[in-house]
């Protein structure tokens, strides 16, 4: 298995390293605040039901001398997780199961995105989750075994694709999804007729807004260029 080592000291270095070789570059800062529609695959529950918290600093860094290839690097807090509301009685006359997993983590994302005409930008990448608070609850009870120890993965290596919109002067929106690349937990099911194992995987939507406070706003570039 591929040492989580591996990933995060890179990750780490180009948050370091990079903005040094591009000083000559105006680097602007974000702010980003939105919501997580989550799920987690391999859970036996079905649907992005989870709402959480997404948002953070960035920095956005041009590499090229039009400005529209950029990387952005961003310190996110993020809510992920699992639910499934109480459903109606089944044939038995019990409850069906209710069932509640927050998963909140601190992440390091590195994006590389292209904007084309200073309108709308994608990016891809990936990112560096740690875990900092964890709660399970099963058939309405919170299940004391879920701590930040185990069985969930204290690491999460995501994959991220985004497309962002300009709204208005310096305020975006933005898309992002993520999704796992290691698996976060492998977890034991059985029923009256079987018994399987599956590994799960966070798997997201993300809606945020963003402010880009250093950022030439367009139309106030062409009336400033005509004044001139």
């Amino acid at each position: 298995m591929i040492s989580y080592k591996r990933i995060v000291y890179p990750i780490i270095l180009i948050v370091f390293i990079l903005p040094l070789s591009c000083f000559s570059q105006r680097i602007l800062g974000g702010l980003s605040a939105g919501i997580n529609l989550s799920q987690v695959d391999g859970d036996e529950i079905y649907g992005f039901h989870k709402i959480g918290f997404n948002g953070g600093p960035s920095v956005i860094i041009p590499f090229t001398k039009n400005k529209k290839w950029s990387v952005t690097l961003e310190l996110l807090f993020s809510q992920k997780g699992s639910h499934q509301n109480v459903g109606p009685n089944d044939t038995t006359g019990q409850p069906k199961p209710y069932y509640n997993l927050n998963l909140d983590y601190v992440e390091i994302p590195v994006l590389v995105h292209f904007t084309d005409k200073k309108i709308i930008a994608g990016g891809v990448g990936f990112s560096y989750g740690q875990l900092v608070n964890v709660k399970e609850v099963e058939h309405g009870v919170r299940i004391d075994s879920t701590t930040l120890s185990r069985p969930y993965n204290k690491n999460d290596i995501s994959v991220l694709a985004d497309v962002r919109i300009r709204i208005w002067q310096r305020f975006w929106i933005d898309a992002r999804y993520t999704y796992s690349i290691f698996k976060i937990r492998t977890r034991h099911f059985k029923n009256d007729y079987q018994e399987w194992n599956r590994n799960q995987f966070n798997n997201l939507i993300s809606i945020r807004f963003t402010y880009i406070f250093n950022e030439e706003v367009p139309g106030k570039n062409r009336k400033k260029s005509a004044e001139e």
